[in-house]
């Protein structure tokens, strides 16, 4: 049995792995020529919710000063 691997299917891949590992989603959107930012994202919104959830935990490091904590200690 052979598999049979469609362009589709690799620019599917692509596009899926480079959003996990942070790309801009405009910059995937350039790479697979969608003429506009909401075609990339209704497509592969799936995999967005990590990346939110990982600009989340960027935004609480920057605004939480080291060393702080959660401030029960204090």
């Amino acid at each position: 049995m052979t598999t049979t691997i469609r362009v589709h299917d690799l620019r599917h891949t692509c596009a899926a792995l480079l959003l996990a590992a942070g790309v801009s989603p405009r910059v995937v959107m350039d790479i697979l020529g969608h003429s506009q930012i909401a075609v990339t994202k209704n497509i592969y919104g799936h995999v967005m919710p990590a990346m939110q959830q990982e600009a989340a935990g960027h935004m609480d490091a920057a605004l939480t000063e080291p060393g702080t904590g959660d401030g029960a200690d204090e």
